[in-house]
Protein backbone atom coordinates (compact mmCIF):
# COMPACT_ATOMS: atom_id res chain seq x y z
CA UNK A 1 0.00 0.00 0.00
CA UNK A 2 1.13 3.49 -0.52
CA UNK A 3 0.65 6.17 1.97
CA UNK A 4 0.24 9.85 1.33
CA UNK A 5 0.49 12.48 4.63
CA UNK A 6 -0.66 16.14 3.29
CA UNK A 7 0.81 18.82 6.09
CA UNK A 8 -1.68 21.90 5.03
CA UNK A 9 -3.13 24.93 7.31
CA UNK A 10 -6.30 23.92 5.57
CA UNK A 11 -6.80 20.49 5.44
CA UNK A 12 -10.68 20.86 5.21
CA UNK A 13 -10.10 22.07 1.73
CA UNK A 14 -9.60 17.91 0.56
CA UNK A 15 -12.73 17.23 1.79
CA UNK A 16 -15.07 15.51 -0.77
CA UNK A 17 -11.96 14.72 -2.71
CA UNK A 18 -10.87 11.50 -1.08
CA UNK A 19 -14.11 10.72 -0.75
CA UNK A 20 -15.46 10.26 -4.04
CA UNK A 21 -14.73 8.17 -7.30
CA UNK A 22 -11.19 6.26 -7.60
CA UNK A 23 -9.53 8.05 -4.74
CA UNK A 24 -12.26 6.22 -2.36
CA UNK A 25 -12.20 3.52 -4.35
CA UNK A 26 -8.29 3.29 -3.83
CA UNK A 27 -8.59 3.72 -0.39
CA UNK A 28 -11.45 1.06 0.17
CA UNK A 29 -9.37 -1.98 -2.00
CA UNK A 30 -6.37 -0.73 0.64
CA UNK A 31 -4.01 -0.13 -2.43
CA UNK A 32 -3.72 3.82 -1.45
CA UNK A 33 -4.22 5.25 1.77
CA UNK A 34 -3.99 9.28 2.92
CA UNK A 35 -4.20 10.87 6.06
CA UNK A 36 -4.37 15.34 6.28
CA UNK A 37 -2.27 16.76 8.95
CA UNK A 38 -3.18 19.94 10.41
CA UNK A 39 0.52 22.45 10.55
CA UNK A 40 -1.35 24.90 13.09
CA UNK A 41 -1.57 21.67 15.71
CA UNK A 42 2.01 21.82 15.92
CA UNK A 43 2.90 25.20 16.20
CA UNK A 44 3.95 26.37 19.85
CA UNK A 45 2.44 29.19 22.15
CA UNK A 46 -1.34 29.80 22.83
CA UNK A 47 -1.99 31.52 18.92
CA UNK A 48 -0.26 28.42 17.36
CA UNK A 49 0.88 30.98 15.10
CA UNK A 50 2.60 29.27 11.10
CA UNK A 51 3.89 32.26 9.78
CA UNK A 52 5.85 35.77 10.38
CA UNK A 53 7.01 38.69 8.34
CA UNK A 54 9.80 37.95 6.43
CA UNK A 55 13.62 39.01 6.84
CA UNK A 56 15.06 41.98 5.04
CA UNK A 57 11.27 43.21 4.42
CA UNK A 58 8.96 43.07 1.74
CA UNK A 59 5.23 42.32 1.80
CA UNK A 60 3.52 39.47 2.73
CA UNK A 61 4.00 36.91 5.26
CA UNK A 62 6.45 33.57 5.45
CA UNK A 63 5.43 30.04 7.14
CA UNK A 64 7.93 29.70 10.02
CA UNK A 65 10.08 26.15 9.82
CA UNK A 66 9.41 25.44 13.42
CA UNK A 67 5.51 24.14 12.74
CA UNK A 68 6.43 22.37 9.79
CA UNK A 69 9.47 20.61 11.32
CA UNK A 70 7.55 19.49 13.96
CA UNK A 71 4.34 18.18 12.49
CA UNK A 72 6.70 16.37 9.62
CA UNK A 73 9.11 14.99 11.60
CA UNK A 74 6.31 13.75 14.39
CA UNK A 75 4.46 11.96 11.58
CA UNK A 76 7.11 10.31 10.32
CA UNK A 77 8.01 8.76 13.82
CA UNK A 78 5.07 6.90 13.72
CA UNK A 79 3.76 4.09 11.39
CA UNK A 80 1.65 5.01 8.54
CA UNK A 81 -1.45 5.95 8.90
CA UNK A 82 -1.39 6.80 13.04
CA UNK A 83 -2.20 10.73 13.79
CA UNK A 84 -0.37 11.73 16.50
CA UNK A 85 -1.97 13.96 18.89
CA UNK A 86 0.23 16.82 19.12
CA UNK A 87 1.54 17.82 22.83
CA UNK A 88 3.25 21.02 21.74
CA UNK A 89 5.57 23.08 23.73
CA UNK A 90 6.56 26.98 23.70
CA UNK A 91 10.30 25.86 22.82
CA UNK A 92 12.36 22.97 22.35
CA UNK A 93 13.07 20.05 19.76
CA UNK A 94 9.66 18.17 17.91
CA UNK A 95 7.57 16.24 20.28
CA UNK A 96 8.85 12.84 19.00
CA UNK A 97 12.35 12.87 17.05
CA UNK A 98 11.87 10.22 14.21
CA UNK A 99 13.05 6.78 14.10
CA UNK A 100 16.69 6.32 12.16
CA UNK A 101 16.08 6.13 8.61
CA UNK A 102 11.99 6.43 8.44
CA UNK A 103 12.28 10.45 6.87
CA UNK A 104 15.35 8.92 4.67
CA UNK A 105 12.92 6.02 3.46
CA UNK A 106 9.87 8.45 2.84
CA UNK A 107 9.71 11.19 -0.26
CA UNK A 108 9.36 14.35 1.23
CA UNK A 109 8.17 16.60 -1.07
CA UNK A 110 7.39 20.67 -1.35
CA UNK A 111 4.40 21.63 -3.54
CA UNK A 112 6.71 25.01 -4.99
CA UNK A 113 6.62 26.95 -7.96
CA UNK A 114 10.32 26.20 -7.60
CA UNK A 115 10.47 22.83 -8.00
CA UNK A 116 10.85 20.12 -11.26
CA UNK A 117 7.90 20.35 -13.55
CA UNK A 118 5.47 17.35 -12.32
CA UNK A 119 4.43 15.22 -15.05
CA UNK A 120 4.53 11.10 -16.13
CA UNK A 121 7.58 10.03 -15.25
CA UNK A 122 7.36 11.61 -12.19
CA UNK A 123 3.84 10.03 -11.06
CA UNK A 124 5.22 6.63 -12.16
CA UNK A 125 8.37 7.22 -9.99
CA UNK A 126 6.32 8.17 -6.46
CA UNK A 127 4.24 5.13 -7.35
CA UNK A 128 6.99 2.56 -6.54
CA UNK A 129 7.20 4.42 -3.23
CA UNK A 130 5.83 3.25 0.13
CA UNK A 131 5.76 6.50 1.52
CA UNK A 132 5.26 9.89 0.19
CA UNK A 133 4.59 13.54 2.59
CA UNK A 134 3.48 16.63 0.81
CA UNK A 135 3.92 20.06 1.91
CA UNK A 136 1.54 22.35 1.44
CA UNK A 137 2.95 25.95 1.45
CA UNK A 138 0.73 29.12 1.74
CA UNK A 139 1.51 32.99 1.94
CA UNK A 140 4.30 34.57 0.20
CA UNK A 141 6.30 31.41 0.91
CA UNK A 142 7.84 29.13 3.06
CA UNK A 143 11.13 29.13 5.09
CA UNK A 144 14.18 28.53 2.95
CA UNK A 145 15.21 25.76 5.99
CA UNK A 146 12.39 23.58 5.36
CA UNK A 147 13.65 23.38 1.87
CA UNK A 148 17.66 22.74 2.50
CA UNK A 149 17.22 20.63 5.54
CA UNK A 150 13.72 18.78 5.65
CA UNK A 151 12.66 17.90 1.94
CA UNK A 152 14.20 15.27 -0.44
CA UNK A 153 12.11 16.43 -3.72
CA UNK A 154 10.23 19.83 -4.59
CA UNK A 155 7.32 19.85 -7.30
CA UNK A 156 5.89 22.34 -9.68
CA UNK A 157 2.21 21.23 -11.36
CA UNK A 158 3.00 23.97 -14.07
CA UNK A 159 4.23 27.82 -14.26
CA UNK A 160 1.20 29.74 -12.72
CA UNK A 161 0.54 30.49 -8.77
CA UNK A 162 -1.90 29.23 -6.91
CA UNK A 163 -2.66 30.09 -3.55
CA UNK A 164 -1.38 27.38 -1.79
CA UNK A 165 -0.21 23.73 -2.32
CA UNK A 166 -3.17 22.04 -1.59
CA UNK A 167 -4.65 21.62 -5.02
CA UNK A 168 -1.23 20.64 -5.94
CA UNK A 169 -0.91 18.14 -3.57
CA UNK A 170 -4.52 16.79 -4.72
CA UNK A 171 -2.96 16.81 -8.57
CA UNK A 172 0.29 14.20 -7.48
CA UNK A 173 -1.90 11.83 -5.34
CA UNK A 174 -4.37 11.80 -8.42
CA UNK A 175 -2.02 11.15 -10.82
CA UNK A 176 -0.03 8.76 -8.89
CA UNK A 177 -3.07 6.48 -7.40
CA UNK A 178 -4.22 6.02 -11.50
CA UNK A 179 -0.95 3.78 -11.43
CA UNK A 180 -1.03 1.91 -9.08
CA UNK A 181 -2.29 -1.58 -10.20
CA UNK A 182 -6.00 -2.26 -9.20
CA UNK A 183 -7.08 1.81 -8.80
CA UNK A 184 -8.61 1.84 -12.16
CA UNK A 185 -11.42 -0.21 -13.27
CA UNK A 186 -9.65 -1.52 -16.44
CA UNK A 187 -5.95 -3.07 -15.73
CA UNK A 188 -4.91 -1.30 -18.83
CA UNK A 189 -6.87 2.10 -17.91
CA UNK A 190 -3.51 3.81 -17.02
CA UNK A 191 -1.24 2.46 -19.71
CA UNK A 192 -3.26 4.33 -22.79
CA UNK A 193 -3.74 7.18 -20.79
CA UNK A 194 -2.11 10.38 -22.86
CA UNK A 195 1.58 10.77 -21.71
CA UNK A 196 1.69 7.11 -20.47
CA UNK A 197 3.40 5.85 -23.84
CA UNK A 198 5.15 9.88 -24.37
CA UNK A 199 2.19 10.42 -26.98
CA UNK A 200 -1.51 12.33 -26.61
CA UNK A 201 -4.19 9.27 -26.33
CA UNK A 202 -6.20 8.79 -29.22
CA UNK A 203 -9.97 9.89 -29.99
CA UNK A 204 -12.29 8.57 -28.20
CA UNK A 205 -16.10 7.32 -29.13
CA UNK A 206 -19.05 5.36 -27.88
CA UNK A 207 -22.72 5.11 -28.72
CA UNK A 208 -24.81 6.59 -30.24
CA UNK A 209 -23.07 5.54 -33.70
CA UNK A 210 -24.09 8.81 -35.05
CA UNK A 211 -24.37 12.21 -33.24
CA UNK A 212 -25.91 15.36 -34.93
CA UNK A 213 -24.12 14.60 -38.05
CA UNK A 214 -21.00 13.15 -37.07
CA UNK A 215 -20.17 9.53 -37.27
CA UNK A 216 -18.18 7.34 -35.49
CA UNK A 217 -15.17 6.03 -37.85
CA UNK A 218 -16.20 3.12 -39.51
CA UNK A 219 -12.96 1.31 -38.85
CA UNK A 220 -14.20 1.12 -35.06
CA UNK A 221 -17.20 -1.18 -35.89
CA UNK A 222 -14.96 -3.62 -37.83
CA UNK A 223 -14.36 -5.72 -35.65
CA UNK A 224 -10.72 -5.72 -37.13
CA UNK A 225 -8.85 -5.47 -33.74
CA UNK A 226 -5.18 -5.15 -35.79
CA UNK A 227 -6.77 -2.34 -37.88
CA UNK A 228 -8.13 -0.43 -34.62
CA UNK A 229 -4.80 -0.89 -32.95
CA UNK A 230 -2.92 0.57 -36.15
CA UNK A 231 -5.51 3.27 -36.43
CA UNK A 232 -5.72 3.98 -32.58
CA UNK A 233 -1.49 4.34 -33.13
CA UNK A 234 -1.58 6.40 -35.77
CA UNK A 235 -4.07 9.11 -34.33
CA UNK A 236 -2.51 9.28 -31.46
CA UNK A 237 0.55 9.85 -33.64
CA UNK A 238 -1.58 12.64 -36.09
CA UNK A 239 -2.75 14.81 -32.28
CA UNK A 240 0.39 15.11 -30.43
CA UNK A 241 2.22 15.43 -33.96
CA UNK A 242 -0.61 18.73 -34.28
CA UNK A 243 -0.84 19.80 -30.15
CA UNK A 244 2.30 19.12 -28.77
CA UNK A 245 5.06 18.21 -30.77
CA UNK A 246 7.79 18.50 -28.78
CA UNK A 247 6.61 15.08 -27.05
CA UNK A 248 7.65 13.36 -30.25
CA UNK A 249 11.15 14.34 -29.36
CA UNK A 250 11.15 11.66 -26.77
CA UNK A 251 8.69 9.21 -27.53
CA UNK A 252 9.04 5.70 -28.67
CA UNK A 253 8.89 5.35 -32.29
CA UNK A 254 9.38 2.38 -34.76
CA UNK A 255 9.53 2.89 -38.42
CA UNK A 256 5.97 2.65 -39.61
CA UNK A 257 5.37 5.71 -36.69
CA UNK A 258 8.40 7.71 -38.58
CA UNK A 259 6.93 6.80 -41.66
CA UNK A 260 3.48 8.04 -41.07
CA UNK A 261 4.92 10.85 -39.32
CA UNK A 262 6.76 11.97 -42.12
CA UNK A 263 3.58 12.40 -44.37
CA UNK A 264 1.41 14.25 -41.89
CA UNK A 265 2.76 17.96 -43.31
CA UNK A 266 1.39 16.95 -46.81
CA UNK A 267 -1.53 15.71 -45.42
CA UNK A 268 -1.62 19.29 -44.19
CA UNK A 269 -0.87 21.02 -47.30
CA UNK A 270 -3.34 19.30 -48.93
CA UNK A 271 -6.03 19.81 -46.44
CA UNK A 272 -6.35 16.15 -45.34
Amino acid sequence: MLHFDIFSLFPAMFDGFFTDSIMKRAQARGIMAVTLHNIRDYAAGRHRVTDDTPYGGGGGMVMKPDPIYRAVETVLSYPPGFCPQPNVEDEGPPVHAPEAGTAESTVVVLLSPRGRLFGQQIAQEYASAQRIALICGRYEGIDERVRTGLVNDEISIGDFVLSGGELAAAVVVDAVTRLLPGALGCAMGAAEDSFATGLLEYPQYTKPPVFRGQQVPEILVSGDHARVARWRREEALRVTWQRRPDLLDSARLDERDRAFLARLPCESEDGG
